[in-house]
């Protein structure tokens, strides 16, 4: 699974990060994905190595500018550049009416099909090689998160076996494979005795706006990968004169540690907080890590984060 970070920052861009988007693919995968669509997200995936034109699918976590003011612009792009393949587009409840409002063309003059997916809560989603599961969270408006779930691979068989048992590479394997028993000659080699175990499938969650991380409950038990705002240190959240629904660094951190999660990656981070700025980015990850000890990265534009397979 490979992740690109093409924004960043929460609620609007700096001179180091753009508005919210995120890349993802799997490996031997036609096309990729992307969660959230902040303005300029079509600029953000010219200067990356991901190709427009291999874009699937779109999901928005929320209904919050900073996640999919870029839409439009992309959109447009795609008609003038001539794409004919189908663009899927997942999100909340008003998303079709907002678009309908600031196109100047009606979708069927975009030439290619736009598939625009209202989702309920719970709804999931099947790919060829993963689903895509809907999980609410809380936040001002309605926002949700996405759990991808890797299908568990289940067609490794023990090929040293059963060329002992005297079945050399054919045909047959690929039946054996598939948890079909085969004859060869008088022997019968049954297909259950020479299937490996599943290889589980990875499991990663995509987060929208959240101030409490912990509503995602058992989903985060050991989950192989979380990408969740840390929008900002649980001090400055204090002296906020008026409160936001976000996460602060230590919550994220308290959540990640209490249900093992084994890789944590924190995006949406208040343009308050850079190196040259009051308010230094280590200030994020110092207080992550009074609770959590586990793979943390704090999210850069352009970070590229490959998560490897289960072995």
């Amino acid at each position: 699974m490979k992740f690109t970070f093409l924004g960043t920052s929460a609620g609007k861009p700096t001179r180091e990060r753009n508005l919210s988007a995120i890349a993802f693919s799997m490996q031997n995968e036609s096309g990729w994905s992307l969660f959230d669509c902040g303005e300029a997200t079509q600029h953000q995936i010219q200067k990356s190595d991901l190709k427009s034109g291999s874009l699937n699918n779109i999901f928005i976590t929320h209904l919050h500018g900073d996640h999919y003011y870029g839409l439009l612009g992309l959109i447009d792009s795609f008609k003038m550049e001539g794409r004919k393949k189908e663009l899927s587009l997942f999100a909340p409840s008003g998303l079709k009416n907002l678009l309908s409002c600031f196109m100047d063309t009606s979708y069927e003059k975009l030439g290619f099909k736009l598939n625009i997916v209202e989702y309920k809560k719970y709804q999931v989603f099947k790919f060829d090689k993963y689903n895509v599961e809907v999980l609410p969270l809380v936040h001002s408006i309605e926002s949700f998160a996405f759990l991808i779930k890797e299908y568990d691979k289940s067609d490794k068989i023990d090929k040293d076996a059963l060329q002992r048992d005297g079945l050399l590479p054919s045909k047959a394997y690929a039946d054996i494979k598939k948890g079909k028993d085969v004859r060869v000659g008088q022997k019968l080699y049954i297909a259950k005795k020479y299937l490996l175990e599943p290889i589980k499938g990875r499991r990663v969650i995509v987060s929208g706006d959240n101030s409490e991380p912990e509503i995602l409950g058992e989903n985060l038990r050991d989950l192989d990968l979380l990408i969740h705002e840390s929008t900002y240190t649980k001090e400055v959240y204090k002296n906020l004169p008026v409160k936001v629904l976000h996460t602060t660094a230590y919550d994220i951190g308290k959540v990640a540690k209490e249900y093992g999660v084994k890789n944590l990656i924190v995006t949406h981070i208040s343009p308050r907080y850079s190196d040259r700025g009051e308010y230094p980015l280590r200030l994020i990850e110092e207080e992550i890590r009074e609770n959590y000890n586990g793979n943390l990265l704090i999210a850069k534009d352009f970070m590229t984060f490959y998560l490897e397979h289960k072995r």
